[in-house]
């Protein structure tokens, strides 16, 4: 996998779930694999709904910021640009089919279903303890000047 994309376009963000200047973040570290994008995550205590499973919120972050800069490195592959577009999320589902064990390593696996010029729909899985632990689908726009967003990385 290549370097991380959080670490390339946003080392001075502050997102909680994925950038690595927040200290009190999740830090996911998202990595092209071919047409998809892989991160591997591992939780802490603290991350926990109840012992030994990780908090579903927690899940949709993961699964959020992951599918999102999915959608940024694509949309900047759509443009041959050379930095990705600052995106946010528009709307998004996630389908938490098993408790995800937090003993071992977490994968974040997400691919694009949809690329157009300023937006980009997304599918992601969560895996764990060698099973899909939860789906995700996603809607990611670029923003414009003006939003907050726009300057992010």
């Amino acid at each position: 996998m290549s370097e991380a994309l959080q670490d390339q376009y946003s080392a001075d963000g502050i997102c909680f779930g994925c950038v690595p200047r927040n200290e009190r973040g999740l830090r996911t570290k998202s990595a092209v694999r071919g047409d998809e994008v892989a991160a591997m995550w591992r939780a802490s205590k603290h991350h926990e709904a109840f012992p030994g499973v990780l908090s579903g919120g927690i899940t949709g972050t993961l699964l959020d910021c992951h599918a999102n800069w999915t959608a940024a490195y694509h949309l900047m592959r759509h443009a041959s640009a050379d930095r990705p577009p600052a995106t946010v999320t528009a709307e998004f589902a996630v389908k938490l089919l098993r408790p995800t064990p937090t003993d071992g390593p977490i994968e974040l696996v997400a691919r694009p279903v949809e690329i157009g010029d300023d937006r980009a729909v997304i599918d992601a899985e969560l895996h764990a303890g060698g099973r899909t632990c939860a789906t995700f689908r996603g809607t990611f726009v670029a923003v414009k000047p003006g939003h907050p967003a726009y300057h992010r990385w």
